[in-house]
């Protein structure tokens, strides 16, 4: 009896503790790891039949059905989700299409163009883990592969379905592709992401994901789009999500994962109707959310420094945005407030044609010299209404993003509110850009400095440290160039050589350059230099930039270079070397340029008779006109010494008459006088250029001009302004000086910091 007493009891207690145990796991499995989410299958396509079995109690409520759920019922149930969750209403698809022919009827050449690109270089049951051959018999490369599996130009094709009168030829197509990548993936015979190459790495599946629910939509309610076709799409997006979620556990920097998030978001909302989606919705915006704190800096700049990858995260944070607010769901303020300085950074950037500046790797149009951001800020003036967005808004979306915005949208770009910029020189001190702008009117000029170096992932930079872009008068004078991964010339346009900067020797400013392990084409430098930014300052006569890199220190030569905009008249760059060895020092200007007076002014000169003249102050010794795909640039350069200074005058003019006159013995530029009698210097290769009451000094000790004096404790560059009671003295060196003023009625003495400006009464 006892015995049987105690072994109850030391069963119960047994009992007891296995139960504890399971609970404890439970709860760690689903605090740490929630296994609901992942009853979808990452590595299986569910059958058709077994949907029903996947969604939400809620779900099943709606439908008010207790037993079976048929896949026609299932079906005709998320056709009608769709039709309220997604961008457009796929019911109105027809009459959408024949206007979206109406709109961009030059697009259906390119649609078609690409359409048959696709399809003759894959079949439709394609093979998706090289080797293989394209269907004429040559190699897929690694470049090949990656497009395949974004599926950009499925897309076109099932524009092409809708062309040809809904040929099933193209719908099938697509069918039997997205069936053939669900085979692959049953047998592991598909390019895994280890390999540099993977099918489902968050980018490649991301982008597939977008590209499929927008042909999802494109085919629904067509009847050779059956019940099946529909519920394996589903199925098939909701395997992409499940490895999506599965990958993504924690937050990794780059676009790479942004573009798969965004996915996961997308699917997160428009299939909620299945168990899980909620954690993939909140796990998806938790991470979001952190790639907008990390990743868009302080004063709205992407961090990867370009306009395409700003674009592109754009892109990613608005349809996510989109569809939230089309579904009334609950997006967090700082989501709106991230996603709008992300439009607000374009306006700043601008030039005054509407267009943006080239900044790194910028790849949507190889070799040119311009972005287009009229599309995405016409997309900000839908979203914020902000008529200053509408001031670079079209009448109508980019073609690619027709199908995005919604009805009520559309309408709104038949009166589209603008208000034009009154911004003029601005900053981005974390991303590290710098303009210096006249205005927004046609012919205004603008420039921007390159001053920045981001310390997680520089991949997309080039070698342009401290370089600078220019538009004057309608035309990009100084330009940089757009790239391409694929292009074997894209190391060439990636660094210094087709950049607005200085060199040393045959030092270029990216160095180490290695490309990728996926062999798509894409290279970065592994060593690039650390910029400086030592002095900004804004005023209503100048403009003043000064910056360093330590990009030649490995030759024993340190480098600063000074931006000074005379407003609103030209720029001068002055580039500082020094050295314990003589070296060649360079200068590299972009664009199609004469020599006038040999190295000293070189000419570019544009179709309506304006031009730019590149002016130098000091002596120097050659220039060398060089060029690749059609772009030309000058490399002026001075050699034999240890230390030497470019003071070089970029002056855009208007008409042949507005020139620097190279003939002339006495240099003027827009009313500035080089080194006038009146103004009197003293001082280590000293120069002057003065205009009415306001002179700007290089390499100088001490000025005598419009009865003052001025001494300065070391070698200095100022700008000086005066008038009957006042002198206006502002440091444009990078040293601490002391300034001693003299007139006939007082003496005063000053202190002046890099860039800082004094206003003396006298």
């Amino acid at each position: 009896m006892f015995y049987s007493q105690l072994s109850l009891k030391r069963d119960i207690t047994t009992v007891k503790k296995q139960h504890l145990n399971l609970i404890l796991m439970l709860f760690f499995v689903g605090v740490i790891f929630p296994f609901y989410a992942q009853n979808i299958s990452s590595t299986e396509i569910i059958n058709n039949k077994e949907l029903p079995n996947y969604l939400t109690e809620s779900a099943r409520a709606e439908l008010g059905i207790n037993g079976d759920i048929s896949k026609e019922v299932l079906a005709s149930y998320l056709r009608e989700k769709f039709s309220e969750r997604y961008f457009f209403n796929w019911k109105n698809k027809d009459k959408r299409f024949l206007e979206y022919k109406r709109l961009y009827a030059s697009a259906e050449k390119s649609h078609v163009e690409n359409a048959k690109d696709h399809m003759e270089k894959f079949p439709d049951v394609a093979q998706w883990k090289l080797p293989f051959n394209y269907k004429n018999g040559e190699p897929v490369n690694a470049y090949a592969l990656r497009h395949l599996a974004r599926q950009h130009k499925m897309v076109d094709i099932a524009y092409l379905y809708h062309y040809k009168n809904k040929d099933t030829t193209y719908l099938n197509y697509f069918k039997n592709q997205l069936q053939s990548l669900n085979a692959a993936l049953a047998v592991n015979k598909y390019e895994v992401i280890q390999d540099g190459n993977g099918v489902f790495e968050s980018f490649r599946s991301g982008y597939r994901v977008l590209n499929w629910l927008q042909i999802h939509n494109l085919f629904l309610g067509d009847a050779a789009y059956t019940d099946d076709d529909q519920l394996t799409t589903i199925a098939t997006l909701l395997q992409h999500g499940a490895h999506l979620y599965e990958h993504n556990t924690k937050f990794h920097a780059g676009n790479h994962q942004t573009r798969g998030l965004s996915a996961l978001a997308m699917l997160s909302i428009l299939l909620r109707d299945f168990e899980g989606a909620n954690v993939w919705y909140n796990h998806a915006m938790k991470l979001l959310e952190e790639h907008l704190s990390k990743e868009i800096n302080d004063d709205g700049f992407q961090f990867e420094r370009t306009v395409h990858y700003h674009m592109s995260d754009i892109g990613n944070y608005y349809y996510v945005y989109q569809l939230a607010k089309t579904s009334n769901l609950k997006v967090n303020s700082y989501w709106k407030d991230r996603l709008k300085s992300l439009f607000e950074t374009l306006t700043k950037i601008a030039y005054p044609d509407k267009t943006a500046p080239v900044l790194s790797d910028d790849t949507d149009n190889p070799w040119g010299e311009k972005n287009d951001i009229s599309g995405a800020l016409t997309l900000g003036y839908l979203l914020f209404d902000s008529p200053k967005m509408g001031y670079f808004a079209n009448n109508k979306v980019d073609s690619r993003m027709y199908w995005f915005v919604n009805e009520k949208q559309l309408t709104m770009l038949n009166n589209i509110q603008s208000k034009s910029p009154t911004m003029k020189s601005v900053e981005f001190p974390d991303t590290g850009y710098y303009i210096m702008r006249e205005g927004w009117k046609e012919k205004d000029k603008m420039m921007i400095i390159s001053s920045g170096l981001d310390a997680n992932k520089p991949d997309h930079q080039h070698g342009d440290m401290l370089g600078v872009q220019a538009m004057a008068n309608g035309k990009v004078i100084l330009p940089n160039y757009q790239v391409r991964y694929s292009l074997k010339d894209l190391e060439l346009f990636k660094n210094s050589l087709t950049k607005n900067v200085a060199l040393v020797d045959h030092e270029l400013i990216g160095k180490e350059y290695t490309s990728n392990k996926g062999g798509s084409g894409f290279g970065k430098f592994l060593n690039l230099p650390k910029p400086t930014t030592i002095v900004w300052q804004k005023n209503k006569d100048l403009d003043v930039f000064i910056g360093s890199h330590d990009g030649f220190g490995n030759i024993g030569v340190g480098y600063h270079r000074q931006v000074l905009y005379l407003k609103d008249d030209f720029w001068v760059v002055k580039d500082n070397f020094t050295s314990d060895k003589s070296h060649v020092y360079k200068q590299v200007w972009q664009g199609h340029y004469s020599l006038e007076e040999g190295a000293s002014l070189i000419r570019s000169s544009f179709d309506d008779a304006s031009g730019l003249d590149i002016f130098q102050m000091n002596k120097v010794d050659t220039v060398v006109n060089s060029g690749q795909r059609g772009k030309q640039w000058s490399i002026v350069s001075k050699s034999g010494l240890s230390n030497f200074s470019f003071i070089t005058i970029l002056y855009p003019y208007s008409g042949y008459s507005n020139r620097i006159d190279e003939d002339s013995k006495k240099t003027k530029v827009k009313g500035w006088m080089l080194n006038a009698s009146d103004v009197v210097i003293k001082g280590d290769h000293a120069y002057s250029l003065s205009k009415s009451n306001k002179v700007l000094l290089f390499g100088v000790k001490s000025v005598k001009w419009n009865d003052i004096e001025i001494q300065f404790s070391e070698i200095s560059d100022m700008f000086i302004k005066t008038s009957n009671t006042e002198v206006t003295i502002q440091s444009l060196t990078n040293k601490y000086v002391k300034v001693v003023l003299k007139t006939n009625k007082m003496k005063k003495a000053i202190s002046l910091k890099p860039g800082e400006a004094a206003l003396l009464k006298m």
